[in-house]
């Protein structure tokens, strides 16, 4: 039989006597210092909605409307499903939702962002790199018109020359940005 690193077998069972316990310290550690705490009344409100739709439940042999449930409490529709809402447990984006023996379908593939996709950050990691080749003048020209919304009147006046050249200078300075990013 091979001895544990800490000692002999003894002391490699009394260390696992411990897991159990380090296992409820992990435990109330997380339920602790969770970042979605959910208010003691809202909890109340959505166990109250529970209750009302148990008892509406049985006593009507359908599952009754949120609508039933909050005129029977007294509250708006809208103050009851934020309560039940606040109760569930929250669901990991790689929780499979279909499965077909070979191939899974997790909550991350149905949910989508349109607007931080993969695409768009390279195109800010590519404009970011191209602005980085620009001259002083050129980049500020750029984030005045582009980042400020500045017109080139006002971007001409603020550095101190003309419109013609401030169109010059951003026209080039596109030119060459755009040698970085295609």
């Amino acid at each position: 039989m091979k001895k544990s690193p800490f000692g002999g077998l003894y002391t490699y069972s009394r260390l696992m006597t411990f897991i159990p316990m380090i296992i409820g310290e992990i435990r109330r550690y997380l339920r602790d210092n969770n970042t979605i705490r959910v208010s003691r009344s809202l909890r109340d409100t959505a166990y109250r909605a529970l209750g009302i739709k148990e008892k509406l439940t049985t006593q009507n042999s359908k599952e009754p409307e949120i609508e039933e449930i909050a005129r029977e409490m007294g509250l708006p529709k809208e103050e009851v499903l934020f309560a039940l809402d606040a109760i569930q447990d929250p669901v990991s984006l790689f929780e499979p939702v279909y499965h077909d023996g070979v191939d899974a379908i997790f909550v991350m593939d149905q949910v989508s962002d349109e607007k931080n996709t993969d695409n768009r950050w390279l195109e800010n990691l590519s404009l970011s790199e191209a602005l980085k080749r620009l001259g002083e003048r050129e980049k500020m020209i750029l984030s005045l018109r582009f980042f400020d919304g500045k017109t080139q009147m006002e971007v001409a006046d603020e550095i101190g020359i003309s419109q013609a050249q401030v169109s010059r200078l951003e026209k080039n300075a596109l030119k060459n940005m755009k040698k970085y990013i295609s």
